[in-house]
């Protein structure tokens, strides 16, 4: 009797021990994460790629631009070096971008089933890795505006909102450009800066119906958005910035290119940009927020920053305006955007 006690307290012991090991052994593997799952949901296959230490189970879930960017387009010196030894982040391709795949319709592309799919990545990564995970939501561009969609249907799931340049409010970018424009043409033509090109950009806005919402002006304007960033760079008005992404390695580009034109020709039609305006509802996000803008921002401009500021519904909350960028801080002034980044997970984690 007494050696069947001695030999069962041993199993016991020895269970224990394994238990222990195997526990220990699976958060040693969390620290250095570089892992692919697949999200499978309303006949789309999205790739997650996530990278980075996850140790203490705090996802950072980013959502690219677009419609139509690259998840691993983040993935920049900065946020393999800085952003990822804090925590797990996670490198999604959105449903109709990047490497997702599937037999889904055009009627199964709209907002409302991507922030759907972004809900069903945090019960993917949960059944992976436990449900204790715990996510904070990041979102740049166009991801402003699917982060927003996200947060409205259920904001239980997350312990803070990172905007960055976000797309909050497409409806409003149509008056908000020509304003801006105008603004920012005036400020350098004093300047002496490029002055040719912004007497052209004045002509242009003189070109836009400013009564009617009109499809061909938006789209003129958010090209020249773009051709306006790269003037402010040659002028060295913004920072020239990072451009240490390695992709290529990653993505089929004839898939990935494929991807980009189809949702956006999908989006154009449904009028997607005219339609979309959450600056109402944006009392309804009670968790902790921080907004992150470029002040010369021409895609997304800054106004749009104050705007979330004023109107989300948390008490915790923080704009941070970077006066080196335009539409990409976290490629123009990486080491602010990543201190940002940071504290604010370690102050919400």
């Amino acid at each position: 009797m007494k050696n069947t006690i001695n030999i069962s307290a041993t199993l016991v012991v020895l269970i224990f021990s394994m238990f222990c090991f195997h526990s220990c052994f699976q958060d040693d593997a969390l620290d250095n994460l570089s892992e692919t799952l697949i999200v499978r949901h309303k006949n789309a296959d999205m790739p997650a790629y996530i990278y980075g230490n996850g140790s203490e189970k705090v996802f950072l879930v980013t959502l690219h631009g677009g419609p139509g960017g690259l998840g691993l387009g983040f993935r920049s010196k900065m946020f393999k070096e800085q952003i990822e030894k804090q925590c797990a982040v996670v490198y999604f391709d959105q449903r109709g971008s990047g490497m997702s795949q599937g037999g889904y319709s055009e009627e199964d592309i709209n907002i409302d089933i991507m922030a759907e799919d972004i809900l069903a990545l945090v019960k993917v990564i949960k059944h992976k890795y436990g449900n204790d995970c715990r996510f904070i939501l990041l979102g740049h561009s166009w991801g402003g505006a699917l982060g927003t969609a996200t947060l409205l249907k259920d904001q239980n799931e997350f312990l803070g909102w990172i905007e960055v340049d976000g797309a909050h409010n497409p409806a409003g970018a149509y008056l908000e450009y020509i304003a801006n424009f105008e603004r920012m043409a005036n400020e350098q033509i004093a300047l002496g800066n490029s002055e040719a090109y912004w007497e052209s950009v004045k002509e242009l806005i003189l070109q836009v119906d400013d009564t009617v919402y009109n499809d061909d002006d938006f789209f003129r304007m958010n090209i020249e958005a773009f051709e306006a960033e790269k003037t402010l760079r040659r002028d060295a008005v913004i920072n020239s910035g990072d451009d240490d992404v390695e992709i290529f390695f990653d993505y089929n580009i004839f898939t990935a290119l494929w991807n980009t034109i189809t949702i956006q020709d999908i989006f154009a039609e449904q009028g997607l940009f005219r339609e979309i305006n959450y600056t109402s509802r944006l009392s309804e996000i009670t968790i902790p927020s921080l907004f992150l803008w470029g002040k010369y921002d021409m895609v997304v401009p800054a106004t749009f920053g104050q705007e979330a500021f004023d109107n989300i519904g948390t008490t915790y909350k923080k704009l941070v305006i970077f006066e080196r960028s335009g539409h990409s801080p976290m490629n123009t002034e990486s080491d602010l955007f990543a201190q940002e980044v940071i504290a604010f997970i370690e102050a919400n984690k």
